[in-house]
């Protein structure tokens, strides 16, 4: 399994990994990172990530998973406002209307759509933007937090009580999405009020439900803290293949390094 390493500029090390799974018959997940390069700019703009599980069809999920990304990669490197944040935002926004316009122009994509988990590290100052089931993970020590939460029918059991948070993952229809790019006439993505400010040693793992509904939490914390992001991306991949690999499985880790 070929890992995406990327060589970033100073004060993170990053890894990426996406695999098809055993069951399915192409990927419908994307992904990518991104810095600027110049340095005037990465200093406004820090570092972007994305990862998004596409659905709708053989080729539709595909597409819609990789007009997610590279729209808000666009967006926020196009549109870039003074808040982060809300260039991530506004890039999920606009993703979700290319979304839906391309499956108007191309009748076979009709119904396709995505999640979408888009982060920006500036300074050390963690932003996200995020729509439906894949997650964004800070592993900070021995603990393991989770700063996403699902759109979809079992996390909303989860919030009104009905089901457990460790029952979720296991729960026959906790891949039925409530809210993605593509779906319905508007989103509004979940984004946090204040940028989360990182520590070194830090580490960020965004992951597509192929990892997450087969690897636990506490196991993903003991990969990526014993392993570099490298070697815990093909740690984790390996791990939900050896699970079944039912579905794609992608995961993105990065660590906040000394400067």
């Amino acid at each position: 399994m070929p890992v995406d390493s990327t060589h970033p500029k100073p004060g993170l090390e990053a890894a990426s990994l996406t695999d098809v799974g055993l069951l399915r018959a192409n990927n419908e997940d994307s992904y990518l990172y991104w810095e600027p390069e110049s340095e005037a700019v990465f200093r406004r703009k820090g570092r972007l990530a994305v990862v998004a599980d596409g659905m709708g069809g053989y080729e539709g999920g595909q597409e819609a998973s990789r007009l997610a990304v590279e729209t808000v990669r666009f967006v926020y490197d196009a549109n870039f406002s003074s808040d982060p944040g809300s260039s991530l935002v506004l890039g999920l926004q606009t993703a979700h209307q290319t979304i839906q316009r391309y499956a108007e122009e191309h009748a076979q994509f009709t119904g396709m759509g995505t999640t979408c988990t888009a982060i920006a590290i500036v300074d050390h100052q963690l932003y996200f933007a995020h729509i439906g089931d894949s997650r964004l993970y800070l592993s900070r020590g021995a603990t393991i937090s989770r700063l996403t939460r699902d759109h979809s029918y079992v996390g909303r059991l989860v919030e009104t009580g009905i089901v457990r948070s460790e029952d979720a993952e296991s729960h026959p229809q906790r891949h039925i999405l409530t809210a993605a790019l593509g779906s319905g006439r508007e989103v509004m993505p979940d984004a946090p009020e204040q940028a989360i400010p990182l520590q070194e040693g830090d580490q960020l793992i965004l992951c597509t439900d192929g990892l997450w509904s087969v690897v636990g939490e506490q196991e993903i914390s003991r990969v990526v803290q014993a392993h570099a992001p490298a070697q815990a991306c093909q740690t984790l991949v390996r791990r939900a293949l050896e699970l079944g690999g039912p579905d794609n499985v992608t995961v993105i880790v990065l660590r906040v390094s000394a400067n």
